[in-house]
């Protein structure tokens, strides 16, 4: 494994690094944990002139970038280098408008892992459906995401002798 996978699987060194991505900085997004063994990230985004639109209120866009890379990740964590892992598809739907501070919370389980790997064993593609919401600093729910993931275990590649 070289030496960026491995510290890309160190959960301070990974919130180091997508805390300074370009487009999560722009947008104020702030990954607040990532805790890898719990199968949980947590994500906050406060209200700032630059995630804001024109009504004054969370721009669309950027509540939806705020969870876009999570499950993949987690996925990715948990299934190691044997498996695809790929965002197929998503969909959001805002429910109230975004005023303050904004917060997800990205969970799997171990159960889901495990599954996950059981579907994947003959090599088919494996397509997971996650829901999650996105929540206002008083707990009203802001927008409801759902995502498509597709997973694929790797075949092994022909030994070329």
């Amino acid at each position: 494994m070289s030496i960026l996978k491995r510290l890309q699987s160190v959960p301070t060194i990974t919130k180091f690094i997508l805390n300074r991505y370009a487009p999560y900085r722009g947008a104020g997004i702030q990954v607040e944990k990532i805790d890898f063994p719990n199968y949980h990230i947590r994500v906050k985004m406060p209200l700032t002139r630059k995630n804001q639109n024109i009504v004054g209120v969370h721009f669309g866009g950027s509540l939806y970038s705020m969870i876009d890379p999570f499950y993949m990740l987690l996925l990715m964590h948990h299934l190691g280098s044997k498996y695809i892992v790929w965002d197929k598809a998503a969909k959001i739907q805002f429910l109230s408008p975004g005023r303050g501070t904004v917060y997800a919370d990205i969970r799997i389980d171990a159960a889901e892992i495990k599954q996950i790997k059981t579907l994947a064993e003959d090599y088919s593609p494996v397509n997971r459906i996650y829901q999650l919401s996105i929540y206002d600093e008083a707990g009203v729910r802001i927008a409801e995401v759902e995502k498509t993931v597709y997973i694929r275990r790797k075949k092994a590649k022909p030994d070329l002798k």
